[in-house]
């Protein structure tokens, strides 16, 4: 994702305004329609930019879609980052979920995009999952492995239980309208996080 990682010093302060407005109008309509159902027309009308204009800060919708993904992948791994080894190994972990959780409240449109691209088979953000994704959840699961072998946590496998925590906390983002029709709630519904909070301290808890 080298787009991600370039230097934007070398943009003015008009040309950095113009990636922000293209960025953030692309991370809508990709987090609504998918890499494959969004389009550089679609784009262009909610930046209200041309799509020459676009085209002038992005070489596609490709290039576009892999500086957001590359953008998200930082954002996405900081929680579990976060997590500290010399912590309460059961607080650390419920920090983690609430975390998870706070993201998804924040970063829908965020979690949707990185789940299209996970549904297609991560053909623009695979070799960041091997690089930077696959170590993180390798460390993680070997310090969740230690607290529960040191008798600190319940027997419990750490991956499943890592799985267990995106897909209990991303849903509230991937399924928002699903969840809205059932609740009424716009975003997060109250009581998510005291539900996860009891639902991951009974499991967890020696």
């Amino acid at each position: 994702m080298e787009h991600a990682a370039q230097d934007e010093s070398r943009f003015s302060r008009i040309q950095l305004r113009n990636r922000a407005l293209i960025l953030d109008a692309a991370l809508e309509v990709f987090s609504a329609h998918g890499f494959r159902g969004a389009t550089l027309d679609q784009i262009a009308a909610a930046s209200g930019l041309s799509k020459p204009n676009i085209l002038y800060y992005f070489d596609g919708k490709e290039d576009i879609h892999v500086t957001l993904l590359g953008q998200l992948m930082d954002r996405w791994l900081a929680p579990l980052r976060e997590v500290d080894p010399a912590g309460e190994p059961l607080e650390e972990l419920l920090h983690y979920v609430h975390r998870k959780l706070e993201m998804s409240r924040d970063y829908p449109r965020e979690s949707r995009l990185f789940a299209n691209e996970i549904l297609q088979g991560a053909p623009r953000i695979g070799p960041h999952l091997e690089s930077d994704l696959r170590p993180l959840v390798d460390w993680a699961a070997g310090l969740i492995q230690g607290w529960v072998d040191a008798g600190r946590l319940a027997p419990v496998d750490p991956m499943h239980l890592i799985f267990s925590i995106w897909a209990t906390t991303q849903h509230y983002a991937d399924f928002e309208a699903q969840i809205g029709v059932l609740t009424g709630a716009d975003g997060v519904p109250e009581g998510a996080d005291a539900h996860l909070e009891a639902l991951f301290r009974r499991l967890l808890t020696p």
